[in-house]
């Protein structure tokens, strides 16, 4: 299938799928402003060239002027994921700028036994600095509508905290940057579906030291999700319901701004 039938499919096939999800999330949280300079965030995987492909459809369809520049960067990936990439994004016409880290074998090296946190972290530095080094206010991440839920329940489980993955966010550390997640209502298995009616074939986690290890605790919760929704099919759309039905008269405390307030002080 040629790039055209691709973009094409993004607008008809998955409208109701994908492109309302993608629209909606754009629209509900003001994720893109006049004159904004977007670093779309590429991976190799499926989600991330998924959302550089609806962003400039968007671009080219929409009212708001902005400009889009597409950065990968290299952790420490075999020789032949990069060669997957570099061939995907040919595939897609999508001009991809990659640079080089070591963040694979730093995080490894401080946490062997879990290193993803430390990767995720040290990842996001290092696009948020790339990024505005080479003029961009925003940086694109691609985290779907599953992987919101189940790191809501990731904090519930293993935190002790009721927090979730934010639709957008003002960096601390690197001053007038934001992030901002556009398939934010965007189900996995909807990009699953775009991925193989067009034939594509992506890289999945090309982690050397992850692959190796056992099963993470976000693959458990998708396990228990999946599990729970045989008998509840609204299991996921629940739990995002519950993030914007905070009740705070049944909330022992809450946190705001690092203070505590506990519902027996007032």
């Amino acid at each position: 299938m040629d790039i055209k039938e691709i973009e094409r499919s993004i607008i008809k096939k998955f409208r109701k799928t994908i492109w309302r999800g993608f629209i909606d999330s754009i629209n509900e949280f003001h994720l893109i402003n006049e004159n904004d300079r977007i670093a779309v965030c590429i991976s190799g995987g499926k989600d991330s060239f998924l959302l550089a492909k609806c962003l400039q459809e968007i671009k080219k369809h929409g009212k708001i002027h902005f400009d889009l520049k597409f950065i990968c960067m290299n952790p420490g990936y075999e020789k032949e994921n990069i060669l997957k990439i570099q061939e995907n994004a040919k595939l897609l016409g999508i001009d991809i700028d990659i640079f080089t880290t070591d963040v694979f074998e730093v995080s490894n090296l401080l946490n062997e036994k879990h290193p993803c946190y430390i990767c995720a972290r040290m990842r996001r530095g290092y696009l948020y600095d790339y990024a505005k080094k080479i003029g961009c206010n925003k940086i694109a991440l691609a985290h779907h509508f599953d992987d919101v839920i189940e790191t809501t329940l990731l904090s519930l489980f293993y935190s002790g905290e009721f927090k979730t993955m934010m639709p957008k966010l003002k960096s601390s550390n690197f001053s007038g940057m934001e992030l901002i997640r556009p398939l934010y209502f965007v189900r996995e298995e909807d990009i699953i579906s775009w991925a193989t009616y067009n034939n594509l074939s992506f890289l999945n986690c090309a982690c050397k030291f992850v692959l190796k290890k056992q099963e993470s605790k976000r693959d458990e919760v998708k396990k228990l999700i999946k599990e729970l929704r045989k008998t509840n099919p609204y299991l996921e759309k629940n739990i995002y319901r519950s993030l914007e039905n905070v009740n705070l008269d049944t909330i022992i405390s809450y946190k705001k701004e690092n203070i505590i307030h506990h519902f027996l002080d007032g």
